[in-house]
C-alpha cells in the first residue's frame, strides 16, 4: 500500500508544443460547399469520378461505332463501313510519320560535324583546302576534259568507219573507258565483291540508287543497258550518243505511251543473248544511301531471274547523294572532284527466282531485303516517287 503523505498530490501540466515541431496527428479539412462545386464541375475530380468518366466515354463510342454500323448496314451499303475502317490504319502510319519522319530522313544529306574548333587543328584543316581547291581539282578537271575530248572524238570514227557487231564491240570498249576516266576524276576508290556479271539471256541486276555515279560505278567493271530518264543539257547529248551505243531505254515520266513503250523493249532486251547486261534501279529515285525506298515491281515481272546488286559509299571522304532538286548534275561532279575520294563497295549476289505462290511485289520486296542487308541500309515503307 502507498505510503500517506501530508501532501496534496501535484497537478500534471501539459507543456506547449515547441517550436519547429508539428504535429503528426492529421486533421480532417471539412468538405467546404466551394470544394463540392469544384469536384461537380470538374476542376478537382476525383479518381473514382475519372474512372467512371473513362468508362462513359468508352461506352458511349462503342454505342456509336454500333450505331453507324447499324446504320450502314440498314441502308444496304455494307462496304462504306470497312473502308472507313480499313482508313484507319493508313492515318496511323501517317502520324507516325509526321513524328518520326522517316520519308524525309531518305532525302537528307549527311551531317558532319566540324572539327577544325581548335588553335592546332584549324591549320591543318586549311592545309586540306588549299590541297582539295588548289591542286587536286585543277588536276582532275583537266583529266576529265581530256577524257571527253578523247571519248567523243574516239566516238565519232568509230561510228563513221565500221558497222554492225565491230561497231558495238568497239563502242562498249570505249564506254567502259569512258566510265574508269570518271571514277579517275573523282580519285576514286571501289571494291567489288562476287562473281563478275557477264552476258546472258533471261537475266536482269537490280541495285538500290544513289545517283547517276552509280551506273558509272558498275560499268567501269561491266557495261550494262540502263534505263534512265531522259536528261536535257550535255547529259542528255551523252545519253543520245553513247548510251544509246549500248542499248539503253529512255523514257519521260509524263508521257502514259512511253511506260508502255519500256515494258515492250524491256521483255524484248532480256531475251537476246547478244545484247548487255540490263540494270535497272527499281527505287525510281536517288536515296542518300542510308535507307531504301520500296521497289517498283517493273523489274520483277518479266518472267527473268533477278541479280541483286549492293552499293555502300563511305561518306568520311565526299557526299556521294545526288538531289537533283538542290543541285545539277554538273555541280555534283564538281563536288566529287574536289573531294578527296569516292570510296565504295560493290556486291553481285546470287540469281534470285521467283517462289511458288510469290507475286511481284512479294519478289520485289524480298530482294530488297536482301540488298539492304548485305550493303547495311534501312528499308521504309514509301514510295519514292512521292519524293
Amino acid at each position: 500500500a502507498p505510503r500517506a503523505s501530508g501532501r496534496a498530490p501535484t497537478p500534471r501540466v501539459r507543456s506547449p508544443p515547441r517550436p519547429g515541431i508539428m504535429a503528426t496527428t492529421p486533421v480532417k479539412t471539412p468538405k467546404t460547399k466551394e470544394r463540392e462545386v469544384a469536384e461537380e464541375f470538374g476542376d478537382l475530380e476525383s479518381p473514382s469520378a475519372r474512372a467512371s468518366e473513362d468508362v462513359e466515354r468508352v461506352t458511349s463510342g462503342l454505342a456509336i461505332e454500333r450505331a453507324a454500323s447499324m446504320r450502314f448496314t440498314e441502308g444496304g451499303n455494307n462496304a462504306v463501313l470497312p473502308r472507313l475502317l480499313d482508313a484507319s490504319g493508313v492515318l496511323e502510319d501517317a502520324a507516325n510519320a509526321i513524328v518520326d519522319d522517316s520519308f524525309h530522313r531518305c532525302f537528307n544529306y549527311s551531317e558532319n560535324p566540324a572539327w577544325n574548333w581548335n588553335f592546332y587543328l584549324f591549320p591543318t584543316w586549311v592545309v586540306g583546302v588549299i590541297v582539295r581547291y588548289f591542286v587536286l581539282f585543277p588536276a582532275r578537271f583537266t583529266v576529265f576534259m581530256c577524257s571527253q575530248f578523247l571519248f567523243f572524238s574516239s566516238f565519232g570514227v568509230v561510228h563513221a568507219l565500221f558497222r554492225g557487231k565491230t561497231r558495238a564491240k568497239f563502242e562498249r570498249k570505249l564506254v567502259k573507258m569512258y566510265a574508269a576516266s570518271y571514277i579517275v576524276t573523282w580519285g576514286g576508290v571501289i571494291k567489288y565483291h562476287g562473281p563478275k556479271p557477264n552476258k546472258r539471256a533471261g537475266y536482269v541486276y537490280v541495285a538500290n540508287h544513289t545517283s547517276m555515279i552509280d551506273y558509272i560505278i558498275l560499268t567501269q567493271m561491266t557495261p550494262f543497258s540502263a534505263i534512265a530518264q531522259q536528261n536535257k543539257g550535255w547529259v542528255g547529248f551523252l545519253q543520245n550518243t553513247a548510251m544509246d551505243a549500248i542499248d539503253c531505254i529512255r523514257f519521260n515520266r509524263t508521257e502514259s505511251k512511253d511506260r508502255e513503250m519500256v515494258q515492250r523493249r524491256l521483255r524484248e532486251h532480256v531475251r537476246d543473248p547478244d545484247r548487255l547486261p540490263l540494270l535497272i534501279f527499281p527505287e525510281g529515285t536517288c536515296v542518300n544511301n542510308e535507307y531504301c525506298v520500296m521497289f517498283k515491281r517493273g523489274a520483277f515481272d518479266l518472267g527473268c531471274k533477278v541479280v541483286p546488286i549492293a552499293i555502300k559509299y563511305n561518306k568520311t571522304f565526299a557526299e556521294t547523294f545526288w538531289h537533283s532538286r538542290r543541285q545539277s548534275f554538273t555541280q555534283h561532279l564538281m563536288s566529287l572532284m574536289s573531294s578527296w575520294a569516292v570510296v565504295a563497295d560493290v556486291w553481285y549476289m546470287e540469281p534470285q527466282e521467283k517462289r511458288p505462290g510469290e507475286d511481284g511485289i512479294q519478289f520485289a520486296e524480298r530482294v530488297r531485303s536482301m540488298i539492304c542487308q548485305r550493303a547495311g541500309i534501312k528499308p521504309v515503307p514509301w514510295d519514292g516517287m512521292l519524293k
